[in-house]
């Protein structure tokens, strides 16, 4: 990511702050109407599971300026996942995750933003990836 992608993607999450608690609801809400079957991989409560999935966006958004600490992170959003997620199933994700953003930013959302925030889910994706293949 470069520079200007990283500082994008901390700004705009500050603006994320006030649907906080809306924003998790709004992701698995579209991640399961994009793929029901997804459904069945996510037990755990999905409130509390909202709850961690942001700070754990909180955290890689705080930590782009090492990107090594992303897969800690990753190995936490996996597990939250049930570790049933396969590869053809990160666009989705992707999708449900890029849709909340832009649910949740309006008009702030501008290709640039997409752009910036389309790469960091790149990185966490390679990352849950790196994490499946190593266990």
């Amino acid at each position: 990511m470069t520079p200007r992608q990283k500082q994008l993607v901390q700004t705009t999450f500050k603006q994320l702050k006030p649907i906080n608690g809306l924003a998790p609801n709004l992701f698995y809400a579209r991640l399961f109407e994009l793929d029901p079957s997804l459904r069945s991989m996510f037990r755990a409560d999905l409130h509390e599971q909202g709850r961690k999935l942001m700070q754990m966006l909180s955290l890689a958004v705080k930590g782009l300026h090492r990107v090594e600490k992303l897969t800690p992170i990753a190995r936490v959003l996996r597990a939250q996942g049930e570790c049933g997620l396969q590869k053809h199933h990160y666009d989705t994700v992707g999708a449900a995750f890029l849709w909340m953003l832009e649910y949740g930013l309006g008009t702030a959302f501008t290709a640039e933003v997409r752009e910036a925030w389309s790469n960091l889910y790149q990185l966490l994706a390679e990352a849950m990836e790196d994490v499946a293949m190593a266990t």
